[in-house]
């Protein structure tokens, strides 16, 4: 018990915050420093670009599955990690094919591995729940994060997924920036209170820029794919992070982890990048 008071009271006190809700100095240093190294690896060593979303998949899924157990969702750990790892990872030699088989074989195992988890005499409880659960857990991270890995692949890809990434930022930026000065209208208070309106359209002005000048400069393309791309990837990664909201409001969390500082756990930062990849994927496929 004075266990649980002390991490209570600590809990109660958290250090100073933003209006926004996040420690911003180490929020800030954090992310430069992220992003500065995934930059830099995708201009001189895109490959290894495929090895770190890796990792982060594989932490995210800890993370995300650890926060469910605790809330006495019984998802498949070992299955989910270990054929999650293969969805993301065999897109790279069998592109869209391999991440789609990967997936189906990785969603019947986890079936199987909850049916008989407490062997052949015992009947599971809450298998219904717990599957959906766990093939939710497998789309909403590995399957999304394998888009990223096809963007690479293509033509430019490294140019492709910076440009996503990059986007993503001007998306943030302009949301936290528009949001502290002048948010009054809140967007779906329900699920997050601190969002507005008015982050979302410095969402859509950062993120309209962004795609103008990221197609034309690093992909040599028409500025209109820009204003497409800008526009979708503000669209999901708003969804994104709301998706985020409401599972961490139902299992009763601030944060899925704690990893990162002014940020929380890896998952936190990768809820609005997960369908954006997928967007980008989308969109540069058809239109490039």
């Amino acid at each position: 018990m004075p266990d649980t008071v002390e991490a209570t009271e600590h809990a109660a006190t958290p250090p100073p915050a933003s209006r926004a809700g996040r420690n911003l100095p180490a929020a800030l240093a954090v992310g430069l420093g992220l992003g500065l190294s995934l930059i830099a690896i995708l201009l001189f060593v895109p490959k290894v670009f495929i090895g770190v979303v890796g990792v982060a998949v594989a932490v995210a899924t800890w993370e995300v599955t650890k926060r469910l157990r605790e809330a006495d969702v019984l998802v498949p750990r070992i299955p989910l990690l270990v054929g999650g790892q293969a969805v993301f990872w065999l897109g790279w030699p069998w592109g869209a094919s391999g991440v789609v088989g990967a997936f189906a074989a990785t969603a019947l195992v986890c079936m199987v591995w909850r049916l008989f988890d407490h062997g052949l005499s015992t009947a599971p409880k809450n298998f219904l729940r717990d599957t959906s659960i766990t093939v939710f857990t497998l789309a909403w991270i590995p399957l999304l994060a394998a888009f990223s890995t096809l963007l690479l692949l293509e033509p430019d890809g490294n140019l492709r997924v910076l440009t996503f990434m990059i986007l993503v930022v001007c998306s943030d930026v302009g949301g936290y920036v528009a949001g502290v000065l002048f948010g009054r209208h809140p967007m779906v208070p329900a699920i997050s209170p601190k969002k507005s309106w008015e982050g979302f359209c410095g969402s859509l002005v950062f993120s309209v820029i962004g795609g103008l000048l990221t197609v034309t400069l690093l992909l040599d393309a028409n500025s209109m794919i820009g204003v497409v791309l800008g526009v979708g990837l503000v669209v999901v990664a708003t969804v994104g992070d709301l998706i985020e909201s409401q599972i961490k409001r139902e299992l009763g969390i601030k944060d899925m982890g704690t990893l990162l500082p002014g940020h929380g756990g890896i998952m936190d930062r990768l809820d609005s990048m997960l369908p954006s990849a997928f967007v980008s994927w989308l969109v540069l496929s058809a239109l490039l």
